[in-house]
């Protein structure tokens, strides 16, 4: 079975939406080694925050067949540089908008982000938004074969 990897800053929600694509209770809990569960891998916001351990993301990808990079609607400043994408070559990778629901979102602004840095198609999502919630099911899952 293929999987899924979620990468992103600390605190933008990627073991939160883990957590709801895998039907469990929501427990915030700061991913500090790399998360194998399900079809996931949850990877440690400082993955992407500090340069160096972008070898681990390419190792690490070796066994996804999507990418997700995930950026929070509230974040004003992004990680993922233009063209981020290319270094998973041959991976189809999509992006994730969260925290929609909040007050200060600028979702316009993190499409935009995410779409720059290689995302081909992007998805947004908020705390209790189920609609949100079965759009990615159903794109993840559509690309199981």
């Amino acid at each position: 079975m293929k999987k899924i990897m979620l990468i992103g800053r600390t605190g933008c929600g990627k073991t939160t939406l883990t957590q709801k694509l895998n039907n469990e209770e929501i427990k915030y809990k700061k991913t500090q080694a790399v998360s194998y569960k399900n079809r996931f891998i949850d990877t440690p916001g400082e993955y992407v925050e500090n340069k160096i351990y972008y070898r681990s993301l390419l190792v690490l990808s070796a066994d996804a067949k999507i990418i997700v990079l995930v950026q929070a609607a509230t974040d004003e400043t992004t990680l993922f540089p233009p063209k981020f994408a290319t270094m998973f070559s041959k991976k189809e990778v999509i992006g994730l908008v969260t925290k929609i629901d909040l007050g200060n979102a600028n979702v316009e602004r993190s499409k935009r982000i995410l779409l720059e840095a290689g995302a081909t198609e992007v998805f947004t999502i908020g705390l209790n938004d189920e609609k949100g919630l079965e759009k990615i099911r159903k794109r993840l899952v559509i690309n199981e074969s």
